[in-house]
C-alpha cells in the first residue's frame, strides 16, 4: 500500500501542531498563559509523537517523549514553568520541526544531535520535581512497582465521529495482561434523547501485570484529544481488595472528574469547529473560473449598456444583482485563498532567538497581528523579505546590551512584529528600540562606493533610500550576519513584486521602523480604468490618492525635466503616460488632460497625465512575466468587457523609471505613514 498521501498529510499536521505549540510557548514567556495553554502544548507535542511513531520516526518520538514527560509534570502542577524550562521546551520544539524537515526532505539529520538536549530535558523532569515525583523522570512508572493499572476512560461524545472505537483499544489493552472492566451507565440519557452517534459510555479498566506506564499511554495516544483519561498505578503491596474498592465506589465518574485538570469537561462539551482539508490546486483552479466568470459578467455588463433601457428592463435589473452576487461569491473564495500570516512569523522567534545568541545580544521579539489572513500567494514570499529585516534589525540596530546599559537603555532590546488589514491592503511593521540609522555614515559609504555624486546633497528621507541600494552595506566587516551589500535591495525587490511597498521611518539612537504595504490578493483587483490615446490602462484603486483636471497656471515646465504640478503648497512631478509608454494620439497637453496622483516609495507623490477616467471596475490579474516577460511599468494585464486586453500599470516600477528624468518632489517628505 502506497502511504504517501498519509506521510504528506501527517507533515501537514505537524507543522499547524508546532505552530500551536511555538504560541503556548510563546505566552507562557510573556506570562499570558493559562492551565489550557499548558494542556494545549502537551496536546500538540503528544500528537506529532503518535503520528511519529506511526511512520516509524523513532528519533522523534524518543524526544517528543521526554519533552511530553516534562509537560506533563508541569501540567499536573508538580513542576512550575520558569524561563529556563521554557527555553528548554522551544529548543525542543526547534528540533522536532528540524527532524520533520529532514524526514520530509528524505534526509537524515547528524546522529545523537538530540542527546544533550533529551537529556537536559530528562534531568529538568527529573531534579525540579521534587520527592513527590523524582521517580517519575521519563513519564512512566518502573514495571517492577506496580503490580497493574487503573484506568478510568470516559470519551467524549463526538468520539466515534471521529472514527475511534473504544473495543479497539481493549484489545490493545488485553495485549499488555489481564484486563477486566466495571461500565459506567450514569452518563445515559433518556431514550428520546439518545443520539445514536455519540458516545455515552464510560469505562474503569484493572491492567494486572508489571507493564511500563509508557505502553498504556501507547494504548490511547490517538484518542487523547476525544476523552478524560486517568491512568492510575496500583503498587505491589497493594492489597487486591483495595483495587476492588476503588473500582467499585459509586461511580467511576467521580473519580475520573478527579483526575482530570479542572475545566476539561466543559472544553470537550465546547463547539468544534468544522474544517475540511482541500488540496491547493484545487482552491487555485476555483479562483481562477470565479476569475473568468468576473470578466464575463464584464462583458455582460457592457453589452447591457448598448442596449436602450426600455428595451429589456429586467435583464438590465438581473445584470446588477449577478454583478453583486459574483462579487460575493469573489469575496467568499479568495478566503478560502488567504490564510492567517502566523504561518511565516511563527519561524521568526527562532531566528532572533539564535541570531542574539550569535551576537551575544539580549532581544525580545513581541509579534502581533498574527491572525491577519492574506493571500496564500503573498504569504509564501514573505519569509525572505522578513528574515532580511529581522537579520538586519538585530545586527544593524539592537546594540550589545552593555553600549545599552550606558546610553541609558535597557539591556534587552525589543523586536517588533506587527501585521494589521487596513483597507485592501496588509500593513506588516518591523520596528526596534535600537540605534536607527546613522546618516552620516550611510552618506559616506555611499560616496565611497560611488552611489551617489561626492557634493550630493539630501534629505532624511532620501538618505534613508540610500540603504535600499545595490551592493549598498555600512557594515565595517564581512561576517556571516552581514556585510557583503546584499539584502535590502533584494527585500525591496520581492515586496514590489508583490505590488506591494516598503518605507523606513529612523531616528538616530532611538531605533527604526520599516513597513511594508501589500496587497490582500494577487489575483483579483479593483482597479481605475482610464484611456490614454486609443488605450485602455488600468490603475490599482490601492495607490490612487486624488486624481483632477490642473489649471495650466500650476503647471509649471522645467526645462529637460518635465514638468510638476503645483497643489497645497508642494510639487508633484508630473509624468504623461502616453510618453512612457509610447502611445499615439494622446492630449498632449496636461491642463486639458486629467492628473490621477499616486503613491510611490522612491519620488513620494507621482502625477500620472492620462486623457479620461472611465470607471472603477474588478479586474481579474493576468501575469505577463508567466506569458509574455518582464515590462518595466507594466504589472499584468486583464480583460475588460468589450474583449479587449487593458494593460495594469505598475506604479512603483513607473515610479523607479521617472526618477531618473522627474524632479524630486518639494514639498515636505513623504513618511512611512502614508502607507496607512
Amino acid at each position: 500500500m502506497n502511504f504517501d498521501h498519509l506521510r504528506a498529510t501527517y507533515f501537514e499536521e505537524s507543522a499547524e501542531l508546532l505552530e500551536s505549540a511555538y504560541e503556548q510557548l510563546a505566552a507562557l514567556a510573556e506570562g499570558r498563559a493559562d492551565a489550557e495553554t499548558v494542556h494545549a502544548l502537551f496536546r500538540a507535542i503528544h500528537s506529532v509523537k503518535g503520528g511519529g511513531g506511526a511512520f516509524g520516526f523513532d528519533r522523534l518520538v524518543a524526544l517528543a517523549h521526554v519533552m511530553e514527560t516534562l509537560l506533563d509534570l508541569l501540567r499536573d502542577g508538580a513542576l512550575e514553568f520558569n524561563a529556563g524550562l521554557i527555553t528548554l521546551l522551544l529548543r525542543g520544539t526547534d528540533l522536532l520541526a528540524d527532524m520533520l524537515s529532514a524526514e520530509r526532505a528524505g534526509e537524515v539529520l547528524p546522529e545523537g544531535e538530540e542527546a544533550e538536549l533529551a537529556a537536559a530535558l530528562a534531568q529538568a523532569a527529573a531534579v525540579s520535581a521534587g520527592t513527590a515525583h523524582a521517580p517519575v523522570a521519563v513519564g512512566q512508572v518502573a514495571a517492577e512497582t506496580v503490580s497493574g493499572w487503573l484506568i478510568r476512560f470516559r470519551p467524549h461524545p463526538a468520539m466515534f465521529r471521529n472514527a475511534n472505537e473504544p473495543l479497539l483499544l481493549v484489545r490493545e489493552l488485553r495485549r499488555l495482561g489481564a484486563v477486566s472492566a466495571v461500565a459506567d451507565l450514569s452518563g445515559l440519557p433518556a431514550l428520546s434523547q439518545l443520539e445514536p452517534e455519540d458516545a455515552y459510555v464510560a469505562w474503569s479498566f484493572t491492567l494486572e501485570g508489571p507493564v511500563p506506564r509508557a505502553k498504556v499511554e501507547e494504548v490511547f495516544e490517538f484518542v487523547i484529544d476525544d476523552c478524560d483519561l486517568a491512568i492510575e498505578p496500583i503498587a505491589a503491596d497493594d492489597a487486591a481488595s483495595d483495587v476492588d474498592a476503588d473500582v467499585s465506589i459509586e461511580g467511576p465518574q467521580v473519580a475520573v472528574a478527579a483526575a482530570v485538570p479542572p475545566g476539561a469537561m466543559s472544553r470537550s462539551e465546547a463547539p468544534v469547529v468544522q474544517s475540511v482539508r482541500v488540496d491547493v490546486g484545487k482552491v487555485d483552479r476555483l479562483v481562477n473560473l470565479v476569475g473568468e466568470l468576473v470578466i464575463n459578467q464584464a462583458m455582460l455588463v457592457q453589452l447591457g449598456s448598448q442596449l436602450p433601457p426600455d428595451l429589456c428592463p429586467g435583464l438590465i435589473g438581473g445584470l446588477e444583482t449577478l454583478s453583486q452576487h459574483l462579487r460575493e461569491l469573489q469575496e467568499g473564495v479568495m478566503a478560502i485563498r488567504t490564510q492567517p500570516v502566523r504561518s511565516v512569523f511563527a519561524r521568526m522567534p527562532r531566528l532572533v532567538r539564535e541570531l542574539s545568541a550569535q551576537l551575544g545580544k539580549e532581544v525580545r521579539l513581541v509579534i502581533t497581528g498574527e491572525a491577519t489572513e492574506i493571500d496564500k500567494t503573498v504569504v509564501e514570499q514573505l519569509a525572505d523579505p522578513l528574515i532580511h529585516l529581522l537579520r538586519n534589525a538585530l545586527d544593524h540596530g539592537i546594540e550589545p546590551p552593555d553600549v545599552r546599559e550606558a546610553a541609558g537603555k535597557p539591556r534587552q532590546g525589543t523586536v517588533h512584529l506587527s501585521a494589521e488589514q487596513r483597507s485592501s491592503r496588509i500593513v506588516i511593521e518591523i520596528s526596534d528600540d535600537g540605534r536607527g540609522i546613522d546618516r552620516s555614515r550611510v552618506l559616506t559609504r555611499a560616496r565611497e562606493r560611488g552611489l551617489i555624486a561626492p557634493d550630493a546633497v539630501l534629505s532624511d528621507a532620501e538618505t534613508d533610500e540610500l540603504i535600499f541600494l545595490p551592493s549598498f552595506s555600512t557594515a565595517a566587516t564581512v561576517s556571516a550576519v552581514s556585510g557583503r551589500g546584499v539584502g535590502m535591495d533584494v527585500v525591496r525587490r520581492n515586496i514590489n513584486a508583490l505590488g506591494g511597498r516598503i518605507a523606513v521611518e529612523s531616528r538616530f539612537g532611538s531605533g527604526s521602523r520599516f513597513l511594508l504595504s501589500l496587497p490582500l490578493t494577487l489575483a483579483v483587483m479593483d482597479g481605475l480604468v482610464v484611456t490614454v490615446g486609443a488605450e485602455a490602462l488600468i490603475l490599482p484603486i490601492s495607490a490612487i490618492v486624488e486624481s483632477l483636471r490642473p489649471p495650466a497656471a500650476d503647471i509649471h515646465a522645467l526645462p529637460g525635466r518635465g514638468a510638476v504640478l503645483s497643489i497645497r503648497g508642494g510639487y508633484v512631478p508630473l509624468l504623461p503616460l502616453h510618453e512612457r509608454l509610447g502611445i499615439p494620439g494622446a492630449v498632449n497637453d496636461p491642463a486639458r488632460a486629467i492628473v490621477v496622483i499616486v503613491e510611490t516609495d522612491h519620488v513620494g507623490r507621482l502625477g500620472l497625465v492620462v486623457d479620461d477616467l472611465v470607471g472603477q471596475q474588478q479586474v481579474v490579474v493576468k501575469s505577463l512575466e508567466t506569458n509574455y516577460g518582464p515590462i518595466d511599468g507594466i504589472g499584468g494585464a486583464t480583460i475588460l468587457g468589450n474583449g479587449r486586453v487593458a494593460l495594469i500599470m505598475d506604479i512603483p516600477g513607473l515610479a523607479a523609471g521617472a526618477s531618473a528624468t522627474s524632479p524630486a518632489p518639494q514639498a515636505a517628505p513623504q513618511s512611512a505613514a502614508a502607507l496607512h
